[in-house]
């Protein structure tokens, strides 16, 4: 496969992995809002832009409606949600001959449906809408993807896109809330504290496995290990790694090119969660090891940038 297929392909994967990521967010926050006071939803703010790596307005004002607007419908913002489907539509239309017309036509229906909204106060009003179609839209893409597209080595850049991109935001996301973290990690959380772990688990549309797995009962100790180590949990950051490593081995037997670096890295990030405690990790500080998990996985890209996609064609020729 051409580099400049597979580019397009992976960053195609991670800018609609992205936009779905933003729109859960702020659709989590909206609800949780209906239930908290107007003082505990804007610290809420300052934790949401630190987790989306947005940078805060030139006034410093945390206002709902103009962070909303930068977060979604802002086109000078290239993470906002508009951005970054129009991205990822952009980067599929690069590589049209790749993909089913069901793909195509699928994203193609959401950038229709996200630039065709303005913003507005009664569409705010009505904002839950526009998220849980943004969501629903990425949705439905993966599974046309996984329906109509051959298994083969485009499908795997794109599965690699989306986990890489998923490791990177969760672990951001964790490390928002452990950085601020008053109390001791095991626990149990009362009263406005309990609806932000739900928040948090929510955001990684995990409430109701962690409910499952742990009871309703919320204790941070608990809900770091299920959204860090839990091997199961689809947006956890050790399932998401071990689908990294998955996608990097089987690109790797269908290349020529040689791919130990990028296989590496993520083998050693995949150890290491493997064989992490969650008492340990707390002990030697749980932001220090996100930190470090971020820092792998960006070493990862790095290398598969470099690989797979910018690679010197002299290197090449002589090989």
């Amino acid at each position: 496969m051409l580099s400049r297929v597979a580019d397009s392909l992976y960053w195609m994967s991670r800018y609609l992995e992205r936009a779905e990521h933003t729109a859960r967010l702020i659709d989590v926050d909206f609800e949780l809002r209906l239930d908290q006071s107007q003082e505990a939803s804007s610290g809420r703010w300052l934790r949401l832009l630190e987790a989306l790596q947005a940078p805060p307005p030139a006034d410093g004002k945390i206002d709902a409606t103009t962070l909303t607007h930068i977060l979604t419908l802002d086109k000078t913002n290239s993470s906002s949600i508009i951005s970054c489907v129009s991205k990822a539509r952009e980067n599929l239309r690069q590589v049209r001959e790749q993909c089913s017309s069901a793909m195509w036509e699928q994203l193609n229906r959401l950038y229709l449906q996200v630039n065709s909204t303005t913003s507005s106060e009664a569409w705010l009003l009505h904002s839950y809408v526009f998220f849980r179609a943004v969501r629903e839209g990425a949705h439905l893409f993966h599974g046309v993807t996984d329906s109509t597209m051959s298994h083969g080595e485009g499908w795997q850049y794109i599965q690699l896109g989306r986990y890489v991109e998923r490791t990177d935001a969760v672990a951001r996301l964790i490390g928002a809330y452990f950085s601020r973290l008053p109390y001791s990690p095991d626990q149990a959380v009362e009263s406005e504290e309990y609806l932000e772990w739900v928040g948090l688990l929510k955001n990684c549309a995990a409430f109701e496995a962690y409910c499952k797995n742990y009871t309703a009962e919320l204790r941070p100790l608990r809900v770091a290990e299920f959204l860090l180590l839990n091997p199961e949990c689809p947006h956890s950051v050790r399932f998401s790694v071990d689908k990294v490593h998955a996608a990097l081995v089987a690109i790797a037997e269908l290349t020529e090119r040689k791919a130990e670096e990028p296989v590496r890295l993520a083998g050693r990030l995949r150890a290491t969660l493997n064989f992490s405690q969650i008492d340990e990790v707390m002990a030697a500080g749980a932001t220090a090891y996100l930190q470090n998990v971020r820092q792998q996985c960006g070493q990862a890209h790095s290398a598969i940038h470099q690989i797979y996609f910018d690679y010197p064609v002299e290197a090449e020729l002589t090989t």
